[in-house]
């Protein structure tokens, strides 16, 4: 994947349903390349699918937590765009200390959180995770 690549899945993280004439004129790119690279990605597996996003509140009973990722070596960029394919993954941050990425995870059971912390265990090239489940919030 490259940067063009990461733009497309960021535009489509942000409205899936976006037009390919849309996305095309964001990335300053033909309609053609869109539509070869989305295919490309899909064959390859990094887009799994396309979602609806909700409004926070509108899901009051979905599980969240949060997933500190170490990464071997200098492959930080290829696990992103690994996470960016998991439909599990909210958001992903980058982070200094122990761990190099931090990524917000949703799903509406355990058993969905199990699994997405399953499909995340197996990207290649993650060496360590800890996984904390979000149980409240509050507001200073």
């Amino acid at each position: 994947m490259d940067t063009l690549d990461m733009q497309l899945i960021g535009l489509l993280r942000q409205n899936a349903r976006m037009q390919i004439a849309e996305l095309a004129h964001r990335l300053k790119v033909a309609r053609g390349t869109v539509t070869n690279r989305m295919a490309r990605l899909e064959k390859e597996g990094l887009i799994i699918g396309y979602t609806v996003r909700l409004r926070p509140d509108a899901q009051p009973n979905e599980i969240k937590a949060w997933m500190s990722i170490l990464v071997e070596g200098n492959h930080t960029m290829a696990v992103q765009a690994s996470l960016l394919g998991e439909p599990g993954v909210v958001a992903i941050h980058g982070t200094n200390g122990r761990w190099d990425l931090l990524a917000e995870l949703r799903a509406e059971t355990l058993q969905g959180l199990s699994e997405v912390l399953e499909r995340i265990r197996l990207i290649r090239k993650i060496q360590n995770t800890e996984t904390s489940i979000h149980l409240s919030s509050w507001k200073g």
